[in-house]
């Protein structure tokens, strides 16, 4: 799993800021900068907050989609899927554009983020840029100039946009062509807050949430800062803090030393196997790929490490069964959550490729073998490379 970057970058911020003369302080006064914490229980959490599938929009005259009248979102809960029924067509399987790797990553990055915020925010706020830090040391600087810059969050590539609007700072990501998330940061002096309101798009038009963070100080996050120990002063009390835990940063080091991964395949709606899904089909194709590739595969196992398949499939006016599918690499490690005291069991996705398509049902269940086996693939590639 890839970690946090270093500490060192919250306590450098915040040693800069406070190195500042006091005329620049003065000339970069915002009502932004500070540190804050969130406030849970003011803030808003939608539990199904998140952009809809591709697949469950329509086209209209011009040839824009709009979104479905009878769609709701994938994922979510295992064991459970939607479904519809569906007839024959003759159009060619998947004309269809899947998803991109990158553009799935994308959603699922912002969407954890949604769901998850910092639980602190440190912000300096200069003319010319805003940094932003977490609780895990991580940063990201805007330059409100209205100009397109790029930012990379776990590895990938965002095209970012910031703005101001007097006091209020507005950061818009971009997904794709058609959906973007945004983020508007004010404040309130009575009581002092900074408010977050972010809103996902798609045509212009998406879930909101709004987030409440007030005043709150460095704790635990400064003290690891990567510096050797000094001797304690006289005085003072000796200090017992324990060294920082080094984690291994290198690209893929979450893969090395893979060799057994167990496969899950999620429970088939009555219209998936309509279309000419088979769960059975599915396991046995997409675990002669992964032994193929060199691993120990257990299926039907969602023990230690595993890779878990899940498909939505419904039909189309046209007569054509439409599918979402994605493939997850899942394992378990223990964490640090910030409003934990001790580490906790978490799940975590170390490899995650999705797609869509449509065809007709004679068709449609090899189509979708055929780009699952293609994740299969690159999940082999990316574990050899990270063992080379």
């Amino acid at each position: 799993m890839r970690r946090s970057f270093a500490l060192v970058a919250f306590a450098a911020a915040a040693t800069a800021a406070a190195l500042l003369p006091g005329s620049a302080r003065a000339q970069q006064a915002s009502p932004l900068a500070g540190v804050w914490t969130l406030n849970r229980s003011l803030s808003e959490f939608p539990p199904d907050i998140g952009f809809n599938p591709a697949w469950m929009t329509k086209p209209t005259a011009d040839g824009q989609s709009t979104g479905s009248t009878g769609g709701g979102r994938g994922g979510g809960s295992r064991r459970g899927a939607s479904g519809g029924g569906g007839n024959g067509g003759s159009a060619p399987p998947f004309p269809a554009r899947p998803e991109s790797y990158d553009d799935a990553r994308r959603v699922q990055l912002l969407t954890a983020e949604l769901r998850n915020p910092p639980a602190r925010l440190m912000i300096v706020d200069t003319p010319r840029a805003v940094t932003m830090t977490n609780e895990l040391g991580q940063s990201r600087t805007f330059h409100p100039d209205g100009k397109q810059e790029s930012i990379e969050i776990q590895g990938v590539a965002f095209s970012v946009t910031s703005t101001r609007d007097g006091d209020q700072l507005i950061v818009l990501y971009r997904v794709d062509q058609a959906r973007e998330v945004r983020y508007t940061y004010s404040s309130s002096a009575s009581p002092a807050r900074v408010v977050v309101d972010v809103q996902l798009l798609e045509r212009g038009t998406g879930d909101k949430a709004r987030r409440l963070y007030e005043p709150g100080v460095a704790t635990h996050a400064l003290a690891s800062t990567g510096a050797a120990p000094t001797a304690a002063s006289p005085g003072s009390p000796a200090s017992g803090a324990p060294a920082p835990e080094v984690f291994d940063q290198r690209p893929g080091a979450e893969l090395k030393g893979l060799t057994s991964l167990g496969i899950l395949v999620e429970n088939l709606s009555s219209q998936a196997v309509a279309c000419g899904l088979s769960q059975d089909a599915i396991e046995g194709a997409l675990s002669k790929r992964l032994t193929n590739g060199g691993l120990s595969v257990r299926r039907n196992s969602d023990d230690d490490t595993y890779v878990y398949v899940n498909i939505m499939t419904a039909s189309l006016p046209n007569g054509q069964c439409a599918s979402r599918y994605d493939a997850f690499l899942y394992s378990h490690a223990t964490a640090r959550l910030s409003y934990r005291d001790q580490p906790v069991l978490v799940q975590v996705s170390l490899l995650h490729r999705g797609g869509l398509g449509a065809s007709v049902p004679t068709a449609h269940g090899a189509a979708v073998v055929r780009g699952l086996e293609e994740y299969m693939d690159l999940f082999v590639t990316q574990i050899r490379d990270a063992n080379k």
